[in-house]
């Protein structure tokens, strides 16, 4: 008997011979595509290894960029400033909080002395 005549059951090194039709592909509709979010989601979230304070920690390229981000800004860098306060009116508009109200620096007693200092000054 040849081998291509004998049923066997498929095997190592013996593969099942039916598997596919003649002319058909395995996947028919071909590798799914991935649209920009989603690429733009999966680069964001891969892990990278940042050293801060002497000590390695693994965070995300995520965190990485936002932690950058605010340590610029904290070093006057403009437009890392720009940047980071537009992120920030969005993310209050997208959650639908308002932004803490401003703190008066002086009380109203200091206000008139230093209104009387200037005036002095003057």
């Amino acid at each position: 008997m040849s081998e291509t005549e004998r049923e066997y059951a498929a095997n190592y090194r013996k593969p099942p011979h039916t598997r596919l039709k003649k002319g058909q592909s395995g996947t028919p509709r071909g590798r799914p595509k991935k649209d920009l979010p989603a690429l733009l989601v999966a680069a964001l979230n891969e892990p990278v290894y940042v050293t801060t304070n002497g000590r390695r920690r693994r965070i995300t390229k995520r965190e990485a960029i936002v932690a950058r981000m605010v340590n610029e800004s904290a070093r006057a860098n403009l437009r890392a400033t720009k940047m980071l306060i537009d992120m920030m009116k969005d993310i209050e508009k997208k959650t639908g909080t308002e932004p803490p109200p401003e703190q008066h620096r002086f009380a109203p007693a200091d206000e008139e002395v230093i209104k009387g200092a200037v005036e002095r000054i003057r």
